[in-house]
């Protein structure tokens, strides 16, 4: 379905934006949220008046929260932690706990539902963004170490998780050609048991003619 935007939304425009979307999401979050319009000649006319009143409003918001989204971004949040072996946490850390983490740490009020990030169930170093507007979208970083460890270990953690996720994609690289290698094998026998038959029905047309 396409749509008119109203207000900028994450990831996806900005308010007098035409977007075509899934109808689940225009139906179920972007129409009853007040966010969007069904794109008809009729809203259609009034994309310029909805683009200028939301660059209005996009330029104060973005003056009055510029001083935040400078202290929001590169803060660091630690969270000492109960984890398995594995690095598993028993439990996870929500939006949430960090929009209190937050506030505790700069003295800014943010709504979970503003924090991209979804919850944090294993040890190591996170990110999260955080939507103050569609221009500011300050990061954080998140380290999520073991309880009477140091912080510093959630970077080691964090590093081996990485070493592991590529020596996986380097497995399933590796599963992919030996794959694509064996279906070439089998096809190019496949090509030479056909050729043979042909070759062996060759003389007995000859000799009928």
């Amino acid at each position: 379905m396409r749509v008119l935007l109203l207000k900028d939304v994450y990831k996806l425009g900005r308010a007098g934006d035409v977007k075509k979307v899934a109808d689940g999401y225009g139906r179920n979050f972007l129409l009853p949220q007040g966010l969007a319009v069904l794109a008809t000649p009729g809203a259609m006319k009034q994309v310029e008046r909805i683009r200028s009143s939301a660059t209005e409003q996009r330029v104060r918001l973005n003056t009055e929260l510029g001083a935040i989204a400078e202290r929001l971004n590169g803060l660091q949040l630690v969270f000492p932690v109960k984890a398995g072996e594995t690095g598993k946490l028993y439990g996870s850390i929500t939006p949430g706990m960090l929009a209190d983490a937050i506030e505790q740490a700069s003295g800014a009020k943010v709504d979970k539902r503003q924090i991209d990030c979804q919850p944090i169930k294993a040890l190591g170093v996170h990110k999260a963004n955080i939507r103050l507007t569609i221009d500011l979208v300050p990061s954080v970083a998140i380290v999520v170490h073991r309880e009477g460890e140091a912080p510093e270990t959630a970077f080691a953690e964090t590093a081996a998780a990485q070493v592991s996720e590529r020596e996986a994609e380097a497995f399933a690289e590796l599963s992919a050609d030996l794959e694509a290698a064996e279906k070439a094998e089998d096809e190019a026998e496949r090509k030479a048991r056909k050729s043979k038959r042909s070759e062996g029905e060759e003389p007995d047309e000859a000799a009928e003619t």
